[in-house]
């Protein structure tokens, strides 16, 4: 009896504070729609595409972050998700014609962007906190406000994820059938990009720039460890990355450590328990 109360005080603690309430539901969130939309970069080979697009958001967040005098919590994602959209769509225009690579567009689009975000931030007099915040999220900083536009941007991303289900699938896996199909293949791979960039963004005040790739990638990466399924993967990762967020939410707590690297730390261990699990099953069905 004394073990089960003292568990219960462990989990109601933290939820005694409205600010921790609202920072659990952002990573509970930020933990889900990533996963998600990761399931489709991963398919795709684009996981360095989803490094690359949240370093290239820095110039509009350090924007945002100057003009409105220092307030990290501000504007951010107004300025963030106007870099983030345009460098999507700077990746996209710079492969157009497949004159030039993925991967080089990605990284010339990257360090340009990265490099701009870190020469306005140097402007600011408190050059090193305020790198720091954007880097690695600020939780607690976290209102009612910015919680409702997480939620909206998520579900936004979600939204058309479901409606054009078909259509990334097919692109995804078979590019010749989308084109036998005549499917705008070009516009539908903009439209990714712009929905990774939309939830780098709404992911930016929990955990920062600097984690967001383990929080678009291990979920995935882990998931299709286990299945071969697209729907199934996105079902496993999407739990995979609403466990990460709890379990990152109350280890950051009483840990007091950062919660961006705590769900990063939950990520990867569940990612080295699938890959034993999945060794491990693929060793007992050679011998059988």
């Amino acid at each position: 009896m004394g073990a089960g109360v003292d568990l219960l005080n462990l989990l109601t603690e933290p939820l005694a504070f409205a600010f921790i309430r609202r920072g659990m539901l952002a990573l509970v969130m930020v933990g889900g729609i990533s996963a998600v939309v990761g399931c489709f970069m991963v398919v795709r080979g684009m996981s360095f595409f989803g490094d690359a697009l949240a370093h290239a958001i820095l110039p509009g967040v350090a924007i945002s972050y100057t003009l409105s005098g220092g307030y990290v919590a501000s504007n951010l994602f107004l300025g963030g998700l106007g870099a983030g959209v345009l460098s999507a769509l700077a990746i996209a225009w710079l492969t157009r014609n497949e004159q030039l690579k993925e991967d080089s567009a990605i990284g010339i689009v990257f360090v340009t962007m990265f490099a701009l975000g870190i020469a306005i931030i140097s402007s600011q007099s408190s050059y090193a906190v305020d790198l720091t915040h954007i880097l690695f999220g600020s939780i607690n900083g976290i209102s009612e406000g910015e919680l409702l536009m997480m939620a909206a941007m998520g579900a936004a991303v979600l939204l058309t994820i479901l409606l054009l289900y078909k259509e990334f699938l097919i692109v995804s896996f078979d590019l010749s059938l989308a084109h036998g199909m005549r499917l705008p293949v070009q516009s539908l791979h903009m439209l990714l990009l712009v929905l990774v960039a939309v939830t780098i963004v709404a992911s930016l005040q929990a955990v920062g720039i600097a984690l967001m790739m383990a929080l678009l990638i291990t979920p995935a990466a882990s998931a299709r460890l286990l299945v071969k399924r697209l729907h199934h993967m996105i079902l496993i990762a999407l739990a995979f990355g609403i466990v990460s967020g709890i379990v990152g939410f109350y280890a950051s707590y009483y840990f007091d450590i950062p919660s961006g690297a705590c769900i990063v730390l939950t990520l990867s261990a569940l990612f080295g328990v699938v890959l034993l699990l999945r060794a491990a099953y693929d060793r007992l069905r050679g011998r059988g």
